[in-house]
């Protein structure tokens, strides 16, 4: 009897369910996911397999079969022996619950290394720079000094770019809705099992940079922005033409960036960021912008969408400006259901925006980019 091979996957959100986990599916792997959240777990168990329909007019979808799930707290003998049969294990549950899952990995590996020999590769699928490194880091600090001798060659971490808009869905069906488009780089020089729609390159860095300072940054422009003016969706704020040159406007300076830095052909930028913004105009997605906007203080991290790209173009001598008015919006996101933005609120009302660019941008307050969120952020208080 032919073995099955197996994937353990660390997230079953519409993210793991509708991009990761199905492409392991539909490439013939039995993907095991792990996940707190009980129902899902409960659910995929008991039905054994659900759609992913495509946000488009003829809504095609497509059955995901081979899957089951564990609970990762409830269940960890179950995790530790499914990590000992996979080929791969990825995960796809935000970048700040990495540390957390990292010692149940590591129980996982250190057994896996007594028994096989065989291969085992883990790449964390994360909006994050380097999240795989961040993940393998955790792992590493509650591994001892023979066993990160003994997975050598038998245990390899890659870094990886995604790019699929997913937006929030019916909790109640395990059926995704996933726009049509999706990106998943993967960066090594080994030769891996082959997972369908998985694309290899050597170097990731201008991929994931392209991806996040165009995807992702022009995301929360789009959401930032249209929350300030009322609008409910982020195909609803592009619909209004003034918007979308904003947006335009303030991907041309990532993009000037990312040309300067990695060489890329300008004309062909130009052509990435019109591709993307005709993406989100998707009206299928109906995607909210405070889902979009959501937990601002990851997304004004020193090293995300918003600020990264403005500090890089300071440095670079380019133009900063739309980035500026960006950050503003997002300093301006008060939605009374997001913690974060919340909390944001709260420091700007006691110590002013300048405090919080300081605190969690890491930007000096007297730099010329911090003036001219803090001038940008009044102008648009109005």
């Amino acid at each position: 009897m032919m073995t099955v091979k197996q994937t353990v996957h660390f997230g079953a959100g519409n993210i793991g369910r509708g991009f990761i986990g199905a492409l392991f599916s539909q490439s013939g792997y039995h993907v095991t996911f792990v996940d707190i959240a009980d129902e899902i777990i409960q659910k995929i168990n008991e039905e054994k397999s659900y759609q992913v329909q495509l946000a488009t007019e003829q809504k095609e979808s497509v059955t995901i079969e081979h899957v089951s799930g564990l609970n990762n707290i409830k269940q960890e003998e179950e995790v530790v022996a499914a990590i000992q049969n996979a080929t791969y294990l990825t995960t796809a549950i935000g970048p700040n619950i990495l540390p957390r899952i990292a010692p149940l990995i590591a129980r996982g590996i250190s057994e896996r290394v007594s028994v096989t020999n065989e291969k085992l590769y883990i790449i964390a699928c994360e909006n994050q720079i380097g999240a795989t490194d961040i993940l393998k880091k955790h792992i590493f600090e509650h591994l001892d000094e023979e066993t990160k001798g003994e997975i050598e060659g038998s245990v390899y971490f890659f870094n990886s770019a995604v790019d699929r808009i997913v937006p929030i869905q019916d909790q109640d069906s395990l059926d995704v809705l996933v726009e049509p488009y999706y990106e998943w780089v993967v960066e090594t020089t080994e030769t891996i099992p082959t997972v369908e729609g998985m694309k290899i390159v050597e170097d990731l860095a201008p991929f994931i940079e392209r991806k996040l300072f165009t995807v992702n940054t022009g995301h929360a422009v789009i959401a930032y922005l249209g929350y300030l003016e009322g609008k409910e969706t982020i195909d609803q704020t592009l619909s209004d033409e003034k918007m979308a040159n904003q947006v335009r406007e303030t991907l041309k300076e990532t993009g000037a960036y990312l040309v300067k830095a990695y060489g890329l052909n300008e004309a062909d930028h130009l052509n990435y960021i019109n591709k993307n913004i005709e993406r989100f105009k998707n009206s299928y997605l109906n995607d909210g912008v405070t889902r979009v906007g959501r937990a601002p203080i990851r997304k004004l991290g020193p090293e995300d969408r918003l600020i990264r790209p403005a500090t890089q173009a300071q440095k670079a001598g380019l133009s900063y400006t739309n980035l500026a008015k960006a950050i503003a919006a997002a300093l301006l996101f008060d939605h009374p259901q997001d913690e974060e933005a919340v909390k944001i609120q709260e420091m700007i009302n006691e110590y002013g925006p300048a405090y919080v660019l300081k605190t969690i941008s890491k930007l000096d307050e007297d730099s010329d980019l911090t003036k001219e969120v803090v001038r940008q952020y009044h102008e648009l208080k109005k």
